[in-house]
Parts: structure tokens; sequence; C-alpha cells
């Protein structure tokens, strides 16, 4: 007949130091288990800040290449849809700043300069949340960018990602 191990009682057990070769009392089963899931958890911030970083200079680059006006309108939407929504993840998308979600694109901007139009363009993909009845609009025509539009922006990007 064979003996099985007791349940872990969350006692302490003895840990040897690989620095000083002593041997103390410090953490049980659990708590080596629980700070091995925290550990984890930093690693998958760190790189989630990282991307989240590389993304934005990767949009912010994009950005600086465009000519005047788009370029002030371009900053200006960046900074309206990361204070609205800080949680999408910047990144460029066919050559333009874009913001995703779960690696699904929810907004994109547009510079009228890309495809010679007389104006720039606030797009939603088909992620974004903006369904209303059987019709909605998923592109905006940009000309300037005043209080009004600052505001009715803020709004779409925040139904969006609702």
């Amino acid at each position: 007949m064979t003996q099985r191990k007791p349940a872990s009682t969350g006692t302490r057990k003895p840990v040897r130091s690989a620095t000083t070769g002593t041997t103390s009392t410090s953490f049980t089963d659990e708590e080596r288990a629980a700070m091995k899931e925290r550990a984890k958890e930093l690693k998958a911030e760190a790189r989630a800040n990282t991307r989240k970083a590389e993304g934005e200079g990767d949009v912010l680059a994009k950005i600086a290449e465009m000519p005047e006006p788009d370029r002030a309108m371009a900053t200006r939407l960046h900074q309206i849809i990361m204070a609205t929504a800080p949680a999408l993840l910047p990144k460029t998308w066919y050559g333009m700043p874009a913001y995703a979600r779960d690696g699904k694109i929810i907004c994109f901007f547009q510079s009228a300069d890309k495809f010679k139009s007389r104006y720039a363009t606030l797009g939603f993909d088909a992620n974004a949340n903006l369904d209303d009845g059987a019709m909605w609009p998923t592109s905006f025509a940009l000309k300037d960018l005043t209080g009004s539009e600052e505001e009715r922006i803020a709004a779409l990007v925040k139904k969006a990602v609702s």
C-alpha cells in the first residue's frame, strides 16, 4: 500500500537560501504560488505597456509626417481618444493612426493628404459599438476641430468602446 502525502496545511516549510546557505521558514506553498502568479501578471503588464509605448511612438511619428492642418487635427484627436479611452492601444493601420482593443481596430484617422481628399476622416471599424438601429455612420469628414466637434468625438469614442 502506498502512502499519500497529506494536503498542504499552509504551514511554513524550511527554505534554503542560495546566497547565504542558511535555512529559514519563509513562505508557504500558497504564498509562493501567489508570488509566481503576480510575477506573471507584472511581466504581462510590462509587455502590454511596452507595446502601448511602441504603438504610441509609431502613431506620433506618422502624425509628425502629416502636413498641416492634418497634423494639428491628428494630434488633437490622439489626445481626445487616449483621454476618453485609455485602454485603447495606439498603432498604425495602413499607415494611419489607429486605436485598437484586443487586437481589433476601433477607430482611425485618415489624413486628407493621404488620398488627396478635400477633408480628413475619422473612421470607426466594425468592432466599434456604434450600432444605432438599422443604419449609422461609420466615418466622419473633418475640416476643423472646434469644441463642439471635440465633444462629439469624445462621445463617439466612449460609445465605440462601451
